[in-house]
């Protein structure tokens, strides 16, 4: 399991989390929704322990990570067990997008996995600009390509940030399946994501974000029927908009 207990976090007295606690399961799918600027992808962040909280604990299954953490410590993260894609997508601009995607791969284990790719690729409707540059390639293009590279390290536990944000209908279904698919192979998945037609169909557990606080949590019914009136009033906004 994936959990974090009592995370806080903030760059200023005010903190921007606050005593956040979840639980990500292998073989679940989790998402995230919430306003813009309310610490979504600063909880993604500090999930996979690349942005250090003031205080709290984050357990990777067995391994323990407790903050504020003791400078005399080594700090040695369980990577790529646990792998994020964020929405910068960090694309090397001098590789082609399959080399993009095997690079990570290639410097962990010193081989390639050419079926894992292939199927990837298949998966992901790729084959038509894979061997282009990144700026060769759309942002949509350039998000499926920066998820298969994540895929191919094999995660346990696997971040999306808005991974789905510039994709076409049809593009969308097929990471939707693919994500499914992860999910019956016991692999812990979190998804940020403003898209919430996605979330209900990907859903086993919502996370409603406001003000740095899980303010709800449930199923995807909480999308229908919200307990809190912070959240109706959130969809409120979101159909009223669409």
């Amino acid at each position: 399991m994936l959990e974090s207990r009592d995370l806080t976090f903030g760059y200023t007295e005010k903190p921007l989390l606050k005593n956040i606690n979840l639980a990500i399961q292998p073989g679940g799918i989790t998402v995230l929704i919430g306003p813009s600027g309310t610490g979504k992808t600063t909880l993604l962040r500090c999930l996979a322990l690349l942005e250090p909280p003031q205080q709290g604990t984050i357990r990777v299954d067995d391994e323990m990570f407790s903050y504020p953490w003791p400078e005399d410590k080594p700090f040695t993260p369980p990577w790529p067990k646990l792998t994020a894609v964020f929405q910068q997508l960090f694309l090397w601009p001098h590789l082609t997008l399959r080399e993009n995607i095997m690079l990570p791969v290639r410097l962990r284990n010193g081989t390639d996995n050419a079926t894992k790719l292939d199927a990837l690729i298949e998966a992901f409707d790729m084959k038509d600009f894979i061997n282009r540059y990144p700026n060769e390639a759309s942002l949509g293009q350039r998000q499926r390509v920066a998820l298969a590279r994540a895929l191919m390290l094999e995660p346990r536990y696997l971040l999306l940030d808005e991974i789905t944000s510039a994709l076409d209908v049809e593009q969308i279904a097929k990471i939707l399946s693919y994500l499914k698919q992860l999910r019956g192979q016991n692999i812990g998945i979190f998804i940020i994501t403003h898209l919430l037609g996605f979330a209900r169909h990907a859903a086993d557990q919502v996370l409603f974000m406001d003000d740095g606080t899980i303010a709800e949590s449930g199923g995807p019914e909480i999308l229908k029927g919200p307990k809190t009136e912070r959240l109706y009033q959130f969809l409120s906004v979101i159909a009223a908009a669409s």
